[in-house]
């Protein structure tokens, strides 16, 4: 895949320190050695469990209370703080170096201005790290200290699962927590430095599976995965937990979706949990909290 610098405005691209880079619209060759390709063959009964949380289908449905998203936002704002500060305190090594992105991808800003919508201008005080979401962030940290090649795994699986998921996402939200269309306290799915999430996401897995890895670190990679994977079933497991104790009624299902509906017409763009095509088929974290369905473009 060719990719290029120009300060001329194109169809797909981002823009990167006040230049745009263009992707093209080529579909990748893939082979099965890539790291797409390995994570999304070694994390498929992960998936299976995360996609059958009673969460996840509540959430699809538009069941989800005020309060329980508020929870998951705050649990995305911890998670997000940690990997981010982990990434630039390795931004220069040597791996992580060719999948930085912060203009574009970086969420802990746009959840900031969430809480600060939900909760006040003194949300800051009003959260607290939980102990179902405490292990997530603590691993975050110790891979960012220790072996900093396994931020690979944990950036893909959120990010890309953000860009392919997303805009369903905030339009369930949306309408059943009657937010505002102006996007107040849906910050986190917008992502105003990229104009295309198709060439982008094309963009982030060439760099990635361009990446000098021997066999043995792309196994740690499709295990640090399946990992993630568990730590967002522990924050889907207290969030159901605390909707049980929450005295505030849901909304009608109709106004969710149903996996079968999402997934009717196979566009991408319509399956809130099943990530990027990141090769023929993929297998990714949710964009909310790490929930992850099946998705073919």
């Amino acid at each position: 895949m060719e990719t290029k610098l120009t300060s001329e405005p194109v169809p797909n691209g981002v823009t990167k320190g006040g230049a745009r880079i263009v992707v093209d619209d080529d579909e990748d060759v893939l082979s099965p050695t890539d790291l797409s390709e390995l994570l999304a063959e070694g994390t498929k009964e992960s998936h299976e469990k995360a996609e059958n949380c009673q969460f996840v289908k509540d959430f699809l449905r538009g069941r989800i209370q005020r309060e329980l998203f508020k929870k998951g936002t705050e649990a995305l704002y911890f998670v997000y703080s940690a990997m981010e500060e982990e990434i630039e305190k390795n931004k220069d090594h040597p791996l992580i170096a060719p999948i930085y992105f912060p203009t574009e991808l970086h969420r802990r800003e746009a959840l900031g201005r969430d809480l600060e919508y939900f909760y006040g201008e003194d949300w800051e005080t009003q959260i607290s790290l939980t102990a179902g979401t405490k292990p997530y962030v603590d691993r975050i940290h110790e891979v960012g200290e220790k072996d900093p090649v396994l931020l690979v795994a944990h950036s893909y699986t959120r990010y890309m699962g953000d860009l392919s998921g997303g805009q369903i996402l905030k339009k369930v939200a949306q309408r059943a927590l009657k937010l505002p269309s102006t996007g107040e306290g849906l910050n986190f799915y917008q992502f105003e430095g990229i104009h295309s999430h198709k060439g982008f996401k094309q963009l982030y897995r060439s760099r990635m599976n361009e990446l000098e890895l021997d066999s043995e670190t792309k196994e740690r990679l499709v295990d640090e995965s399946n990992r993630a994977f568990g730590f967002n079933m522990m924050v889907f497991t207290e969030l159901e937990e605390i909707g049980k104790t929450t005295e505030e009624e849901v909304q009608d299902a109709g106004f969710g979706h149903s996996h079968a509906e999402i997934m009717e017409g196979g566009d991408i763009n319509k399956c809130p949990y099943y990530a990027a095509k990141m090769g023929k088929k993929s297998f990714l974290l949710c964009t909310f909290n790490g929930a992850v369905m099946e998705s073919t473009s």
